[in-house]
């Protein structure tokens, strides 16, 4: 297993539409090891695909909300919504975006069909943050990251800040 480098947008691959993963082999178990290793790693509550430079439909995740709540740990493979209700807003952020969290409104409830790592189907419903981190990798996998949900105001003002921080690493 290895910890592998995180994609930082405004990196190419992250603007892409993730392809469908074909083959389940071994080549795709040690990717998904890898995922969880890079995860930890970071430290993140989800990972998706694109965010290590691979364009495929698929992400890594493990939540652990507090004491009353289960954990949830697991890889979801070529997923698409299933149902989304509620609204919620809450502060997100992202290991392919540096040092920038803020609000982003979306659904409270969601359902995600999609296969385990042994290709079979399975669905992962999720309410609050797990709704949160699901829509979050889904977002991944449809060529979005957070601030591309943001307000024209707020993505504006992130974007500066991104052109002053690269600037200020190209010295």
């Amino acid at each position: 297993m290895a910890v592998l480098p995180i994609r930082e947008h405004p990196d190419a691959v992250l603007k892409e539409k993730a392809k469908p993963v074909a083959e389940f082999d071994d080549e795709l178990q040690a990717l998904i090891d890898d995922m969880f290793e890079t995860m930890y790693a970071a430290p993140g509550l989800g990972l998706a695909a694109p965010q290590i430079g691979r364009s495929l439909r698929l992400f890594v995740y493990d939540l652990k909300e507090g004491d009353d709540h289960p954990r949830h740990t697991g890889v979801l493979i070529n997923p698409e919504f299933v149902s989304k209700s509620g609204t919620q807003t809450g502060e997100e952020g992202c290991l392919s975006v540096s040092d920038y969290r803020t609000q982003v409104a979306r659904a409270n409830k969601v359902a995600v069909r999609g296969l385990d790592r042994n290709g079979k189907e399975i669905t992962v419903e999720g309410e609050g943050l797990m709704a949160r981190l699901l829509q979050h990798e889904m977002d991944h996998l449809d060529g979005m990251v957070f601030v591309d949900r943001l307000s024209s105001l707020k993505r504006q003002m992130y974007l500066k800040r991104l052109k002053k921080r690269i600037k200020a690493e190209a010295r």
